[in-house]
């Protein structure tokens, strides 16, 4: 039963594992395939940062024929004894406590200074989003194991004597299918983070081995990104790789504590491959954040002074830009801090002002010494950053030829009388209604949804495009303006200097909509439209972009004593469908008006709204029976057309005497 009442017992609250179960994006940014991949590397992430302190050289990874994932360490292992502090055990606080962990005084030089896992969710929201999830830990002489299934601990803490030198922990775990969409991770997934994992924590070796697909591969990079970058520079480029580090600290607001930076960067210019990627406490930064700011501002204006200083512009040519230099670029940074602010729990943007300010200085004056130290290189570096630059720039001059070519002329449907355009710029949303007259125009502008509908006022009935010329064609405005607001283009040789040939991508619209009166004069003005469709951009038509907006014929009004309800009938025997269904004996029908007499509420109801909308859309038919149609219609066969009348003419007859 549904409850009806917001009050004081409405509010409730999430617990436990249902923290994470019933709200996984939360924690991991989506509850689909990504969403499961973040909850892998939460666990790896914590064994990247044990190693990185020293603790075990080498991680393993493995998947097995199950789907279930196991990472094992071979650091300190996790502490899940009894606290005294906390008087409680800390396995409870790792796997079934989020904002808990050992990660909170790195600002006081406690067990992690530079950490991936600073929040306290990754282990517990994992464990909270597994169907089942195991932990060995070898620590202290003795070996722990703790079994949990969906979220909830099943036989305690085990705890068993152990002699053996190993420490380390070992956890395996089977993502929930309750809870993500989809678990099967692919494998290139794997094979990317742990390659990326080893670039950026030199000397650790990443090892994975997958069951379902009998994959084996270790990843090892004793330089980090210096050796990486020499990989991706194998054919040699216009430069020898360069690398750079510094440390630092600093603050990001006046009223703010000081934290400590560590930054490497190395790079190379190469014009076979280019590449940028931005790592901060081992986490690849996809969006990048503080970095690539730092990076995009540092080159741009030292580039940019040394080919002034080098005389390399021409005479009032444009400066350089940070993509014209990102052309021939591959590089990497890595960078550490002890507090970092991330743009939210998966990490992959940075937004710590010193740190960009920091890494920004960092790289200006390494480059500035590299350039002063490497002069041939840097002169080189120089006139291939001004190659990209000037084909930037005439790739950008012909862009803009053809789109004006292809449009007629810039903003060419804003001088489209009586057009009325939508904001959206989206070509997925766009539809463009075309209606008969202005005061249709009117009705439908009040009652549509200005952000992606937009309307198109045609006056009367336009040519029949079947029988009139091409020159008669194109010096009809009404079909003129209309080609140009559609923005495609003719498929025909159209001789007018305003109409481009015809590009699908030029079309600004997702639907074409056709909307007419539901009488014989909206019947053949749609029908002529179609018809100039037809003759004129067919590929429209194949391509499903045309539609008709089915009118309603009769509107039925219920009486129930001070309250009324319209209804819609779209047909004869949808009017008697909806007689024979009401148990009121006060109704009022009558013949639906025409647009433009609609109320503005009625329009977006029974015509505009996406929801409650009933449209036709055209579909080609074979092609000779499409133009049979059509010449029936239209065309020349009038023997044809008089005995399509003689056998048809009565289903409209009924509608010759609406006014």
């Amino acid at each position: 039963m549904v409850k009806s009442t917001y009050d004081n017992e409405s509010i409730s609250a999430l617990k436990g594992a249902d923290r994470v179960r019933l709200r996984p994006a939360v924690i991991f940014g989506s509850d689909n395939i990504e969403g499961c991949q973040h909850s892998f590397f939460e666990i790896l992430s914590n064994s990247i940062d044990e190693a990185r302190e020293g603790f075990g050289d080498t991680i393993h990874v493995r998947r097995f024929a199950d789907g279930s994932l196991e990472v094992e360490d071979f650091g300190r292992g996790i502490p899940v004894d009894f606290n005294q502090n906390e008087q409680r055990y800390n396995w409870e606080l790792v796997y079934c406590e989020l904002y808990a962990g050992g990660k909170y005084n790195n600002m006081a030089g406690g067990d992690y200074e530079y950490s991936l896992g600073l929040n306290g969710l990754g282990a517990c929201a994992t464990q909270y989003a597994s169907a089942w999830f195991d932990v060995t830990v070898l620590r202290d002489g003795f070996q722990y194991d703790l079994h949990f299934e969906k979220g909830e601990n099943v036989g305690g803490l085990e705890k068993v004597p152990y002699k053996g030198k190993k420490t380390g922990t070992r956890q395996r775990w089977l993502p929930d299918r309750e809870v993500f969409t989809d678990i099967n991770i692919p494998v290139e997934y794997f094979m990317s983070a742990l390659k990326r994992q080893a670039v950026v924590n030199a000397g650790i070796t990443f090892t994975f081995d997958d069951e379902l697909t009998d994959t084996h591969e270790s990843y090892h990079y004793p330089e980090g990104i210096m050796g990486y970058v020499k990989e991706l520079d194998a054919e040699k480029g216009i430069t020898e790789p360069v690398f750079f580090e510094g440390e630092g600290s600093g603050r990001d607001r006046e009223d703010r504590d000081d934290y400590k930076v560590k930054v490497s960067v190395a790079f190379c210019f190469n014009n076979e491959h280019t590449r940028t990627e931005y790592y901060h406490n081992s986490s690849f930064l996809e969006y990048g954040g503080s970095p690539d700011r730092a990076v995009r501002s540092a080159f741009t204006s030292v580039l940019d002074r040394l080919c002034k200083e080098r005389g390399k512009y021409k005479s009032n040519e444009k400066k350089i830009v940070f993509s014209d230099i990102e052309d021939s670029l591959l590089l990497v940074t890595n960078s550490f801090s002890t507090r970092t602010s991330y743009e939210n729990q998966t990490k992959k943007a940075i937004n710590n002002r010193f740190i960009q300010s920091f890494m920004g200085d960092l790289i200006r004056q390494n480059l500035q010494v590299w350039a002063i130290e490497n002069f041939d290189e840097a002169d080189k570096v120089l006139e291939q950053i001004l190659i990209n630059k000037r084909s930037r720039e005439s790739a950008e001059t012909a862009r803009l030829a053809i789109k004006r070519k292809l449009s007629g002329t810039v903003d060419l449907s804003n001088r489209v009388k009586k057009f009325v355009d939508c904001r959206s710029k989206d070509l997925s949303r766009r539809e463009l209604y075309i209606v008969e007259g202005d005061s249709a125009l009117g009705a439908c502008k009040l009652g549509r949804d200005a952000e992606f509908q937009a309307i198109m006022p045609i006056r009367g009935k336009i040519l029949n495009c079947m029988k009139a010329d091409l020159k008669t064609i194109f010096k009809s405005d009404i079909i003129t303006d209309l080609i140009k607001v559609l923005g495609c283009g003719v498929e025909i040789a159209s001789g007018h200097k305003e109409i481009s040939n015809f590009n699908m991508e030029s079309l600004r619209w997702n639907k074409i909509i056709i909307c007419t009166d539901a009488d014989v004069d909206g019947f053949q003005i749609r029908t002529l439209v179609l018809a100039m469709f037809y003759r004129l951009m067919p590929t429209l038509i194949r391509e499903g972009k045309i539609y008709i907006a089915e009118s309603p014929l009769f509107e039925i009004t219920l009486h129930k004593g001070r309250e009324e309800q319209t209804m819609f009938a779209y047909s004869d025997a949808e009017r008697s469908e909806i007689l024979n269904n009401i148990d009121t004996k006060k109704v009022t029908i009558q013949r639906s008006k025409g647009l433009g007499e609609n109320q503005p509420e009625m329009m977006w109801q029974t015509t505009m709204n996406p929801e409650t909308r009933r449209m036709i859309q055209v579909l080609p038919a074979e092609r000779r029976q499409m133009q049979d149609s059509f010449e029936l219609l239209l065309g020349d066969n009038l023997a044809g057309r008089k005995a399509h009348i003689a056998s048809n003419g009565h289903l409209y007859l009924s509608q010759l005497d609406v006014v």
